[in-house]
């Protein structure tokens, strides 16, 4: 068995205020691309309802980024603090600070304390439901990590649980241009199945990875939801994710403008692009923070959003006929039978 384990600690060197920086792990800045959707589509759903300058709009953006690094970057300080005894049995994470240098617990309180502060008060400057969407996040980011509750170790939870990030990042964006409303309760959904198949192709992509070069008992010290699932379980479980997400976004797409259902075939690419990806081996599917190395994956992303400002610009009347009952007449004449 090939264990990835940290130096003994009598041999660690003491972390210093790099190794400090890195735990918040703002390399991973890049999954806040999923508050763009929720500033884009408040703009157009509720921009007449907006009384706000576009300066302010533009200043609570601003501020809403900020807000959401901080928060997110306090829920990376106690993740990886709190997974450094299960990280050293991962090939990369192994390589992590918190695994091989010797940090002290009360700095590292201090600094998760200093960016959740940061965050909630950047949070509070934008509007109300801002700071309790970072409050949301900054609560996900304790019951993903901390004991008892730990969804991170529990299988199937622990996708859901991590993947409810994605529609509160949705809330932030949103809030950021409409603190009087809240997103569609379709996209909400959408967003969070989508987030479960993100995060179960990431799992998927370690499972085949990890028990290929060190063995399923390996991935099962590095985290114990890994005992529970199998690649059948989680193959399932993606088109499940899929299957959901898909079905949220439909109604979405044909509710709010019969246009952008023609965005549903580069959707579909999408899943099957990502899906293809988390089968490969050693796939940056295992990373989603560096998922703009996939070239094929960002080729159909840049391809929908081409297609979202054409249907957002372009009435396509002939398309009103899917949103409302319509039968194709045959010409044919009924035959009656009469009973004997």
């Amino acid at each position: 068995m090939n264990l990835h384990a940290a130096a003994p600690s009598s041999t660690r060197t003491v972390a210093g205020f790099s190794d400090y920086v890195r735990i918040a792990r703002l390399d991973h800045m890049t999954k806040h691309v999923f508050i763009l959707p929720g500033i884009v589509l408040a703009l157009l759903l509720r921009g007449s309802a907006v009384s706000e300058a576009p300066m302010a709009i533009a200043m609570n953006i601003v501020l809403g980024f900020m807000a959401a690094v901080g928060v997110a970057a306090a829920n990376y300080v106690i993740n990886e603090w709190l997974d450094r005894d299960f990280d050293r049995y991962h090939p990369e994470k192994s390589q992590r600070a918190a695994v091989q240098r010797q940090m002290h617990g009360g700095f590292i309180l201090l600094e998760y304390a200093v960016l959740l502060v940061a965050g909630m008060a950047l949070a509070l400057a934008v509007n109300d439901t801002t700071f309790v969407a970072c409050g949301l996040l900054a609560i996900s980011g304790v019951t993903y990590n901390v004991k008892p509750i730990r969804t991170k170790d529990r299988p199937y939870l622990d996708v859901l649980s991590e993947s409810l990030n994605n529609p509160i990042r949705l809330l932030i964006g949103w809030a950021m241009v409409d603190a009087t409303s809240l997103p569609p309760v379709s996209l909400f959904f959408a967003f969070w199945f989508g987030g479960a198949f993100l995060m179960n192709s990431k799992r998927l992509a370690e499972y085949r990875d990890i028990v290929a070069s060190d063995g399923r008992e390996t991935l099962g010290l590095y985290r114990r939801s890994f005992l529970h699932y199998t690649e059948a379980h989680l193959s399932v479980a993606n088109l499940v994710y899929a299957l959901l997400c898909s079905f949220f976004l439909a109604i979405f797409l044909i509710k709010y403008r019969i246009e952008y259902i023609v965005l549903f075939p580069c959707i579909v690419v999408l899943f099957a692009v990502y899906y293809a990806l988390a089968l490969t081996p050693d796939s940056v599917a295992r990373k989603p923070e560096k998922l703009y190395r996939a070239k094929p994956v960002i080729a159909a992303a840049i391809l929908t959003s081409v297609l979202f400002v054409a249907a957002t610009l372009i009435d396509i009347p002939v398309l009103e006929t899917l949103a409302s009952q319509h039968f194709i007449e045959t010409g044919g004449q009924h035959f009656l039978t009469s009973a004997p």
